[in-house]
């Protein structure tokens, strides 16, 4: 009876470790492709990077980097050579190797000053290094090529304006492009700095397999949650079998709330506001590009890669200033293919407290004048709060607002970043 009972268990595990995943497949692929070292394989690496030639990474190429290590860009398997640029750039599509033809919509590429590239020959191995030093993975060159980098942010961007932060990325990098395949040595500190929240594609996935969800959406937020915030992803529950809340854990632009920050008040968000177990609190290591549609496309497909079928696309969905409409960002999806991308878009309209429904509402549902609408903006509540201004309640749950009170009170007036209301988050 004990073997049989034995023998039982293990079908029971065979059959369990056997049964598909619900979830989305990986973008372009059966399978995640993570491109980053561990074990022996990663010592070995790590001590002939020491005697290679080195490139220092800028902050968004290490964020890339990362990103390829942890499969959080499948298919790709490393930084961009120039047909792939000009193919996305122009087309969003890859143009070369087994990924031709694939929708891809923001280049994903590396540059070195001229000096250094002039250097450097195809199959040449040259260890790619952060600004503190930290050696964070290797390049095996494939090509080197120069590129418009005013087409690229017209392109991207929409604009060569140099005041907008995406653009002042392109413009200040290195005159020369490197490309070529990668091995990824290193996460960098998002480990160890974001341990409850830091979570690769693959660990992502568990947690949703092990949720039974099928139906997952992604929330893409670079502030803390405010009311309307917390509208979109009940909004998205009610729809979905649960909601992916995913921070932005890399470098923002000046003015931005810092991650630790947002981590506080968005797990405080979900314990007071959210009912168990329908949503889950994650990050990921990208900077913001502040690409507006573009980026929203990206989100689309690294959210893929982490499992979420759908995402989330609110207003201004990765903009600023001025430079997109209020809704660009869910009209651009309308110019993808139906086969290009599994991940599509939940697009919602304005959300706002309604003073005469006395709650959130949309312009979808709310019967009453404007002038009962409490618009709110993630950019209208970091003027209010560096400015120490009153916020109404109906902006943010009180517990969020005595987090982000007590982050501002530890900056002096004059050393807080001034934030200027344009655009959709004027209105």
């Amino acid at each position: 009876m004990t073997s049989s009972i034995a023998n039982q268990e293990d079908f029971n595990q065979q059959a369990s470790n056997q049964q598909a995943s619900k979830l989305v497949p990986p973008h372009g692929s059966k399978d995640l492709k993570p491109l980053l070292l561990k074990g022996d394989a990663r010592k070995q690496a790590l001590k002939l990077a020491s005697s290679l030639p080195t490139i220092t990474l800028s902050s968004r190429e290490r964020g890339d980097l990362i990103m390829l290590g942890i499969g959080g860009f499948t298919p790709l398997n490393g930084f961009m050579n120039q047909a792939d640029w000009q193919g996305v750039v122009d087309d969003m599509r890859l143009q070369s190797g087994d990924n031709a033809g694939l929708f891809w919509p923001i280049p994903i590429t590396l540059s070195a000053p001229k000096a250094t590239a002039d250097n450097l020959n195809q199959g040449d191995k040259v260890a790619l290094v952060a600004k503190d030093g930290e050696i964070m993975g290797i390049l095996t060159v494939e090509e080197t090529y120069t590129i418009d980098k005013a087409h690229e942010c017209q392109q991207v961007f929409t604009t060569t304006d140099s005041e907008h932060p995406g653009v002042q990325q392109v413009l200040s990098q290195g005159e020369v492009n490197i490309a070529g395949s990668v091995e990824v040595l290193s996460e960098g500190e998002f480990p160890t700095l974001y341990p409850e929240i830091y979570k690769t594609p693959a660990e992502t996935r568990e947690i949703l397999d092990a949720k039974g969800w099928k139906t997952v959406a992604a929330f893409q937020t670079r502030n803390p949650m405010h009311r309307s915030h917390e509208y979109l992803a009940k909004i998205a529950i009610e729809i979905c079998d649960g909601v992916l809340i995913h921070s932005l854990l890399g470098a923002l632009k000046p003015g931005d709330i810092p991650a630790e920050v947002r981590q506080e008040a968005i797990k405080t968000l979900i314990d007071n506001y959210f009912r168990q177990d329908t949503v889950i609190q994650a990050g990921y290591p990208l900077d913001m590009r502040y690409a507006g549609p573009r980026e929203a496309l990206l989100h689309a497909v690294f959210r893929q890669n982490y499992g979420c079928s759908h995402l989330i696309v609110g207003r201004d969905h990765a903009g600023v200033g001025d430079y997109y409409g209020a809704f660009d960002a869910q009209t651009i999806f309308e110019y993808v293919g139906k086969d290009d991308l599994i991940t599509q878009p939940l697009k919602i309209g304005w959300t706002f407290w309604c003073n005469a429904c006395n709650a959130m509402a949309s312009d979808k549902t709310c019967p009453h004048e404007a002038s009962e609408h409490v618009k709110v903006s993630g950019t209208k509540l970091r003027k209010a709060l560096s400015e120490d201004e009153d916020v109404p309640e109906n902006f943010s749950r009180p517990e969020v607002l005595q987090i982000l009170r007590d982050y501002y009170a530890g900056i002096a007036r004059e050393e807080r970043a001034e934030v200027k209301l344009v655009g959709a988050s004027a209105v």
